[in-house]
C-alpha cells in the first residue's frame, strides 16, 4: 500500500527549497522517481519520500536534458535529506 499525507504535501509551501533555499512561492513537494520508493506507471512515490523543491529545481530534476540520472537522482536525495531534517527542526515530525 502506498503511503498518503496530505499534511507532509502541505508543508511545503511553508519550506524554503531544500536544494536552492528559494522561498518564492512555488516550493512543492517532489515525489522520488525510483521504483524503490513506490513509483511506478501512474503512481507516484511514497509522500514519506519527497523533496521541498522550487519550481526550477524540480523542473531540473525531472526532466532537464542537460543532466545525467546520476546527477538528478544525487541531487534529489540531498535535498529529501534536508527536508526530512526540516521537518524536524520545525517541528514537523516527532519521534515518541
Amino acid at each position: 500500500m502506498i503511503y498518503r499525507s496530505a499534511k507532509l504535501l502541505e508543508l511545503a509551501k511553508e519550506a524554503p527549497c531544500q536544494c536552492c533555499g528559494m522561498q518564492d512561492g512555488t516550493v512543492v513537494a517532489a515525489h522520488s522517481n525510483q521504483q524503490r520508493d513506490g513509483k511506478g506507471t501512474g503512481i507516484k512515490a511514497h509522500d514519506y519520500r519527497i523533496a521541498y523543491l522550487c519550481h526550477r529545481c524540480h523542473s531540473y530534476v525531472d526532466g532537464d536534458a542537460k543532466a545525467t540520472r546520476e546527477q538528478k537522482k544525487e541531487l534529489w536525495e540531498a535535498a529529501h535529506r534536508k527536508t526530512i531534517g526540516w521537518l524536524f527542526s520545525e517541528g514537523h515530525l516527532k519521534v515518541m
